[in-house]
C-alpha cells in the first residue's frame, strides 16, 4: 500500500496512538493523583475518634483498697492493617462502689508501672517516679503530671468499664494524642 491509500492507513494509525497515549496518560494520572489528593485532604474529612469502652470484670470482683492491673488488647484498624497491642490498665475502689481507673501507661515516657505492695504506692521503673494509688497524683520523680484517669462506668449488668484513651506524655497538661 502506497500513494494516498497507504498515508490514510498511517494518520489513522497515528491518531490512534495520540488518542491512545493521551488515555493511557489521563488513567495513570487519575490512579496516581486520586491518592494522592486523597492523603492531602483527610484530615478536613477525618473522622471523630470512636469511643472505646473495654469491660474490665464484674464490679463486685474488684478487691477493696488494692489497686488490680486488668491487661487486654487494643485493636487498630490503618486501611487494611489491623494492629493489636497489649495494653493495661490499673482498678482501684475503697468501698466497690466507685471506681478509680488509670491508663497503665506513666505519664513521663510511657513506661509500664506497677503497684509497690511494701510502700502503697505505684512506681515507675523507668525513672524511679512513684505515684499516690487513691489520687494518681506524683509523690516524686520525674513525672509531670498525675496519672491519666480514665472515665468508667458500671454496666446494668454489674460489669465494670472503662473508656480507654491515651494522652501526651511528658507535658504538664492532660492532652490527647
Amino acid at each position: 500500500m502506497t500513494g494516498a491509500a497507504g498515508g490514510m492507513v498511517q494518520s489513522g494509525r497515528r491518531a490512534f496512538l495520540k488518542w491512545a497515549t493521551a488515555v493511557g496518560g489521563a488513567l495513570s494520572g487519575l490512579l496516581a493523583g486520586v491518592p494522592a489528593l486523597r492523603a492531602f485532604l483527610s484530615p478536613t474529612f477525618r473522622h471523630e475518634r470512636q469511643e472505646k469502652w473495654i469491660s474490665l470484670g464484674e464490679a463486685g470482683a474488684f478487691d477493696l483498697d488494692t489497686p488490680v492491673k486488668v491487661d487486654f488488647v487494643d485493636s487498630a484498624n490503618d486501611a487494611w492493617v489491623e494492629t493489636r497491642r497489649l495494653r493495661n490498665v490499673w482498678v482501684y475502689t475503697e468501698d466497690g462502689e466507685r471506681f478509680t481507673v488509670y491508663n497503665g501507661r506513666c505519664t513521663h515516657l510511657g513506661c509500664n508501672y506497677f503497684f509497690d505492695d511494701t510502700e502503697k504506692v505505684f512506681r515507675c521503673p523507668c525513672h524511679t517516679g512513684y505515684f499516690d494509688i487513691k489520687t494518681g497524683n506524683v509523690l516524686g520523680g520525674p513525672p509531670p503530671r498525675a496519672l491519666d484517669v480514665l472515665e468508667v462506668k458500671v454496666s446494668d449488668d454489674g460489669v465494670l468499664q472503662a473508656r480507654y484513651e491515651d494522652y501526651r506524655l511528658g507535658v504538664p497538661e492532660k492532652t490527647q494524642v
